[in-house]
C-alpha cells in the first residue's frame, strides 16, 4: 500500500472534481431502487451520498477514519476496511469504485474480496487511473526527487494498468468483462498544481524535511508549467481513466 494519507478538508477543497466527473461511470453502474451497493474507496462520501438518490442502499467503505467521518457526517453508512482485505461475503448486488483502485498494487487481493462480496451475477463497475495516467506529473516527481534518494514511483505504489492487463486480472479472479475502455481526460485543477501535489502526492512528499519539501514542490511545478499550464494560467492534470463493468461468474 502507498503511504498516502488523506485530509478531508483539503480533499474537499482540491479534489471535489473527482466526484463531479464521475457521472459517466455512475451511469454505467445504473443503480436501482432496492439494490444493495458497496462504494469501495468512498472517500468523504460525496458521490456515495449522491447515488443514494437512486433508491439503492449505499454502503461506503474506506480505510481512512477521517474520510469516513466526513462521509458519516453526510448521512452515509460506512464500514472501515482496507480494500485488500474486505470483510464481506455475498452481500451486495453491485460493487462500485471511483478513483480508488489505483492506490494499491495488490490487485489480486482486491479483486478476490470484491468477488466474495458480490451475490451471483453481481456487477463490479469502476473507474481508476489507467495506462499513461498523470505521466508528466509522475516523470517530473521522479526527476526532482531522485537527488534526495526517493523513488517517487515506488513510494507512491500506484497501479495504472492497460485494458489488456486489467481484463486478464478480472478474468483471473472469476469475472466476465462486459465493458472496458481507456479514456484520456485532461482535468482542470481548481487549486493549481501545487495544491494537487499536496493533496494527491503527500505520501511521496511527507517524509522530506520541510525545507526540502517546499523546494521539491517548486521545482516540480516549474518543470510542469510548460506542458500542463495553459496560456490563461489554468492548470490541467494529464489524467487517463480506465472504466469497466464486469460480472461475477
Amino acid at each position: 500500500m502507498s503511504g498516502q494519507t488523506w485530509d478531508a478538508q483539503r480533499y474537499a477543497e482540491n479534489g471535489r472534481f473527482v466526484a463531479d466527473l464521475a457521472m459517466e461511470v455512475v451511469g454505467l453502474l445504473a443503480p436501482k431502487s432496492g439494490e444493495r451497493i458497496l462504494d469501495l474507496g468512498c472517500g468523504d462520501g460525496a458521490l456515495t451520498d449522491r447515488m443514494k438518490e437512486s433508491g439503492a442502499e449505499m454502503i461506503g467503505c474506506d480505510r481512512s477514519p477521517q474520510m469516513l467521518a466526513a462521509a458519516e457526517a453526510r448521512g452515509v453508512r460506512t464500514v472501515q476496511a482496507d480494500m485488500t482485505a474486505l470483510p464481506f461475503a455475498g452481500e451486495f448486488d453491485a460493487v462500485f469504485s471511483n478513483a480508488a483502485l489505483h492506490w494499491t498494487r495488490s490487485q489480486r487481493e482486491v479483486l478476490a474480496g470484491v468477488f466474495r462480496a458480490l451475490r451471483p451475477d453481481g456487477r463490479f463497475v469502476a473507474e481508476m487511473g489507467g495506462l499513461g495516467n498523470i505521466a508528466a506529473i509522475r516523470t517530473a516527481l521522479q526527476a526532482v526527487l531522485r537527488p534526495y534518494g526517493v523513488d517517487a514511483e515506488e513510494h507512491a505504489a500506484s497501479f495504472f494498468p492497460s485494458k489488456d492487463e486489467y481484463t486478464a486480472l478480472l478474468e483471473g479472479a472469476g469475472f466476465r468483462v462486459d465493458r472496458m475502455a481507456l479514456i484520456p481526460r485532461p482535468t482542470r485543477l481548481p487549486g493549481g498544481m501545487e495544491d494537487w501535489l499536496r493533496t494527491f502526492r503527500n505520501g511521496v512528499l511527507q517524509d522530506l524535511p520541510d525545507d526540502a519539501r517546499e523546494t521539491v514542490v517548486r521545482e516540480v511545478v516549474a518543470l510542469l508549467r510548460p506542458v500542463l499550464c495553459d496560456s490563461a494560467g489554468v492548470w490541467w492534470a494529464d489524467y487517463v481513466r480506465l472504466r469497466f463493468k464486469a460480472v461475477r461468474g
